[in-house]
């Protein structure tokens, strides 16, 4: 790490892997919900799922040994390769042990099962949030303010959602993370005003990780002509919320409230902001000079995004960069912030915001 960066570095998005161990915070009223695996039928396919309440409700990434990830790493072009300990944060300080080697001193943890829909009931939604949040309760405890998280909240239940997002706060979570599809409504339903209302008097950011809880949105994306379906599915709908909440009145109904785009990358961002320009016009209204700094919005970018090209079009206080870490996909990169700070095309002053002042303002630090 260059030595000019000085500031505590913080990893904006992370991830934790749910486990067996992660249910075991259930209330002994909700144990008839406790999420189980399964694996298909075909020993070859290493793939397992969580079945919640009778229905299958995610994939639980494979428990892959470190050669396996080192592979698969080598393949891809980038380190993969994290503890199973770590990422399952059986371990918290053997996670906090490999942030050092990686030169990390803060991780916000998101989850992993939650990126689609998990239950249909509000009290198995209550159950399975509430066992959630519990457990990334101990794991901050455990990590010494070096691991902060994300809640989840049952907002098939508002009135529980707000009490879970007071326990969160409490606990040290630093966002409430939400999808950027609820069932069949938008971020912009006025449904989850109570929501963010109290996300505003909590100073708790709403992060809009990519995700879909839209089951019949899914169906259509989910062709299986479409190998690439997971960007329709996941990335595109957080593009989408970010564009709606661009031409709402959001940012004067709930102006203290921040908004972050999270695992997006975030070469879209200009796009997405001349066509809010646009549309606005038509209506006879205009988009703030510094937009990002008007709605209140923050965007995790990658190393492979222009990021000077991103500043030169839309300042340089709302990025920030995350590893991903603990995933496998096209976004994860474990090394992503050492890429980063030893980037030559970067000032010392970009990388100080983006790894420091950026994602402290966003996630209120």
């Amino acid at each position: 790490m260059p030595t000019e960066i000085r500031d505590t570095v913080i990893d904006a998005d992370a991830h934790v892997i749910e486990n067996e161990h992660t249910w075991d915070y259930l209330d002994p009223a909700d144990r008839k919900y406790r999420p189980t695996l399964v694996s298909p039928s075909d020993p070859s396919d290493q793939r397992q799922y969580w079945v919640i309440d009778g229905r299958i409700a995610g994939l639980r990434f494979p428990t892959l040994t470190e050669r396996q990830l080192t592979e698969a790493g080598r393949v891809a072009g980038k380190n993969l390769t994290t503890p199973q300990g770590a990422r399952e944060v059986g371990d918290v300080g053997l996670r906090l042990q490999h942030m050092d080697e990686l030169g990390i001193d803060i991780q916000v943890l998101h989850h992993t099962l939650f990126i689609q829909q998990v239950a249909t009931r509000p009290e198995v939604d209550i159950a399975i949030t509430g066992a959630w949040n519990r457990w990334m309760a101990g794991v901050w405890q455990a990590g010494g303010g070096r691991l902060l998280w994300s809640a989840v909240a049952p907002l098939l239940s508002i009135p529980d959602a707000l009490d879970q997002m007071r326990y969160a706060k409490q606990h040290g979570a630093v966002a409430l993370c939400m999808r950027p599809l609820e069932g069949d409504r938008l971020l912009v339903d006025p449904y989850f005003y109570p929501v963010y209302q109290e996300a505003e008097r909590l100073d708790m950011p709403i992060a809009i990780h990519i995700a879909n809880g839209s089951p019949s949105y899914s169906a259509v994306t989910r062709s299986p002509y479409d190998p690439g379906n997971a960007f329709a599915t996941f990335r595109a709908p957080t593009v989408m919320a970010c564009h709606s909440l661009m031409v709402s009145d959001f940012y004067e109904r709930f102006p203290k409230l921040r908004w972050g785009f999270i695992e997006t990358a975030g070469q879209w961002a200009p796009w997405v902001l001349q066509e809010a320009a646009s549309r606005l016009r038509g209506w006879g209204r205009r988009l703030p000079d510094d937009p990002l700094d008007a709605f209140h919005m923050w965007i995790t970018v990658q190393t492979d995004d222009d990021i000077n090209y991103l500043v030169q079009r839309c300042g340089d206080r709302h990025f920030m960069i995350g590893t991903d870490y603990g995933h496998t996909d096209p976004s994860s990169n474990i090394d992503a912030i050492k890429e980063f700070l030893a980037m030559p095309e970067i000032s010392d002053d970009l990388k100080r915001r983006i790894v420091h002042d950026n994602p402290k303002a966003f996630y209120g630090l």
